[in-house]
């Protein structure tokens, strides 16, 4: 995993998804044809598998570590798990986005938008509604709503999201969630869900040409590592880090 991130999660990974505004093609051979391009390069993904709707091409879990490529009905999905560095986690996404559009027959007004996602997984027992709200909301309007001497949190998961340009186009998301459930609460017994942060990066479509669907994703990039470094993980992901760390 990234060093970076590493002491602060149990599970970093980076995804990314191309979502379209008409049905993918599901021809068997269009289909195994790409599937067999990503795997030329990216060897380590030989794991062919079809769910309820969706193809898929995944690496064995080493480590804890696999990547993984989906496609859905209106959407191509592709993650990286644990990456060594950011730069390794990159190569499929620039893969994708570089062969998807010939092999799947994408035309740039196709493209509803691209996205780029860091998620970070923090382990935590306990109700983590309440970890939420003490380590991000304590002390503001928001967590004077709940008497904690009489009430249960049932639901504390913030989402912001805000523009990064001037028309709109780039949008930026932070969304916080808790997985705790009501039955959790009533029994006294936690799950294992981590709390989850998603720090998304958006450019909405359409695009001019294909040529700017893959020169796209070096400023997605470097979107989502500034805004990263520079305000979800010290303002988000530090704070429940040492928030679980005290026990909540």
């Amino acid at each position: 995993m990234d060093t970076s991130y590493g002491a602060l999660c149990s599970d970093f990974y980076v995804n990314q998804k191309i979502a379209l505004k008409l049905d993918l093609p599901t021809g068997r051979e269009t289909v195994l044809d790409m599937f067999d391009r990503v795997r030329r390069q990216l060897p380590h993904m030989d794991r062919f598998r079809r769910y309820n709707g969706e193809l898929a091409l995944e690496s064995t879990e080493r480590d804890a570590q696999y990547d993984w490529v989906s496609l859905r009905k209106t959407s191509i999905r592709s993650g990286s798990v644990n990456p060594d560095s950011l730069e390794d986690a990159y190569v499929l996404h620039r893969l994708l986005l570089e062969v998807a559009p010939y092999y799947l027959s994408i035309s740039p007004l196709d493209v509803q938008y691209i996205e780029l996602v860091f998620g970070f997984d923090l382990g935590a027992s306990g109700n983590r509604n309440d970890i939420v709200l003490d380590a991000l909301l304590a002390d503001s309007p928001l967590a004077a709503l709940v008497d904690h001497d009489h009430e249960c949190t049932l639901d504390a998961q913030p989402f912001i999201g805000f523009s990064l340009d001037d028309a709109c186009q780039v949008q930026a998301f932070v969304e916080v969630k808790t997985r705790t459930r009501a039955e959790e609460i009533t029994a006294g017994r936690w799950g294992e869900d981590p709390i989850s942060v998603y720090l998304t990066v958006r450019r909405n479509g359409p695009l001019r040409s294909l040529d700017e669907m893959s020169s796209l994703f070096g400023s997605l990039a470097g979107h989502i590592e500034r805004l990263s470094e520079d305000r979800v993980i010290p303002h988000v992901v530090v704070p429940l880090h040492e928030s679980i760390s005290l026990g909540g």
